[in-house]
């Protein structure tokens, strides 16, 4: 009986692992982009990101998500 738990343990913990590391999604950098210029498309770091992400995957990002993001880049 143990070692049957034990298993169900490993196997829940192996597939939430797996999950959150599949679920992460890489964002394009942005962060070395002058705001405001031409290669920014004229928007800040923020709004580029967001506008990039939105012509990738047809789903916005709000902004404190994407000036988060671009902090952390």
């Amino acid at each position: 009986m143990r070692k049957i738990a034990l298993t169900l343990v490993l196997i829940v913990a192996f597939s939430l692992l797996t999950a959150a590391s599949a679920s992460a999604q890489q964002y394009p950098k942005v962060k070395s982009l002058k705001p405001f210029s031409a290669e920014a498309n004229f928007m800040s770091t923020p709004g580029y990101l967001r506008w990039v992400v939105h012509q990738q995957t047809r789903n916005w990002i709000t902004y404190p998500e994407a000036s988060r993001i671009v902090a952390q880049q």
